[in-house]
């Protein structure tokens, strides 16, 4: 009985979009990971079994459905499961992306100077994004180990391509 209702909500998140949830909050929506352990389970609820464990606090992870105080997540590799609700927090971060390394700018331009490089996979907090048609659009503003910089939006994910952040 449990599957068939998890199944009938699943099918009407699908039917729906991108729509709001049952906490009037967007599906789907960026949060990052409050814990440094976070099981992620197969299904809504504790019963399910844990398919892996992450281990890294602050991650950005995408909220693609909910089911009671239970939240289905993607991560940057698209993979998905089910996290209690208390696992997760509103606080927006990213993960740096592409090949090699990124640049961390001073003010949002090509022209500017660099305030550090990033490594692909190096986790950060999203502070800002300006959006289309603002100063610093197709830039963000990001706090990456204690340095603060701008950088692409291309080179993160833990943004959608038109979101503004204030």
């Amino acid at each position: 009985m449990n599957r068939l209702r998890l199944l009938a909500a699943l099918l009407l998140i699908a039917i729906t979009g991108p729509a709001l949830a049952q906490t009037g909050l967007p599906v789907p929506r960026f949060v990052t990971l409050r814990s440094d352990e976070v099981n992620v389970r197969t299904g809504p609820g504790s019963r399910y079994p844990v398919e892996w464990v992450f281990a890294r606090k602050g991650m950005p992870v995408e909220i693609v459905a909910e089911f009671d105080t239970w939240r289905r997540i993607r991560d940057i590799d698209g993979v998905e499961g089910w996290v209690h609700q208390s696992l997760l927090q509103g606080r927006r971060g990213l993960i740096v992306t592409g090949s090699g390394t990124q640049p961390v700018r001073i003010e949002p331009s090509e022209d500017a100077a660099m305030a550090a490089e990033a490594e692909s996979g190096v986790v950060g907090r999203l502070l800002a994004c300006p959006g289309p048609g603002e100063e610093g659009a197709g830039w963000c503003w990001v706090e990456l180990s204690g340095t603060r910089g701008w950088m692409h939006r291309d080179a993160i994910w833990g943004i959608y391509p038109t979101e503004v952040i204030e």
